[in-house]
């Protein structure tokens, strides 16, 4: 089993990711902590040395390694499924969940974490809400492509992973 947790910046995937793996007995992965890892530095220095075209070039030969991996939760960033055929090969080699929130929750939950966030940082507060909404636009037609879609505020852990089970 692969399972690909995707979703905004924000919207809980690596909490509900680490408790899917705990419950289903997989194995947990963070895609940007794995690039992080390989790496030896943070997304965030990613972007400012290289900037976001390197970085989603990493992220997709990132993703092409650990595809291969079965029984395994994957977190992926935010803008994975919008770039090169991410989505597709997902799609593909596994099961994607789509965990959604609102631009407003997306909103209470990111504007206290803008540092760490690379396409975050320099927006200020009174900007963040509508950059958020356009962002959510743009990339909502990659996300919908996802075979599973739930609330991240409504979802329960036990019935997801109940899903999942029955999918085997």
């Amino acid at each position: 089993m692969r399972v690909f947790l995707i979703g905004f910046m924000g919207s809980g995937k690596t909490t509900i990711g680490k408790k899917l793996a705990a419950k289903l007995h997989l194995k947990f992965l963070d895609l940007d902590h794995t690039i992080e890892q390989e790496e030896k530095r943070s997304i965030n220095t990613i972007f400012k040395e290289q900037g976001e075209n390197y970085f989603r070039k990493m992220e997709h030969n990132t993703l092409k390694k650990l595809i291969t991996q079965n029984d395994i939760i994957i977190s992926c960033g935010g803008g994975t499924p919008c770039y090169y055929n991410n989505m597709e090969l997902m799609n593909q080699k596994g099961i994607t969940l789509y965990i959604e929130l609102s631009a407003m929750a997306l909103y209470s939950r990111l504007k206290e974490q803008k540092a760490k966030r690379p396409l975050l940082e320099n927006i200020p507060n009174d900007k963040l809400l509508l950059f958020i909404e356009q962002k959510l636009q743009e990339r909502v037609s990659f996300y919908d492509q996802s075979l599973i879609k739930t609330s991240a505020l409504s979802m329960n852990v036990n019935h997801i992973a109940e899903y999942l089970e029955s999918l085997k």
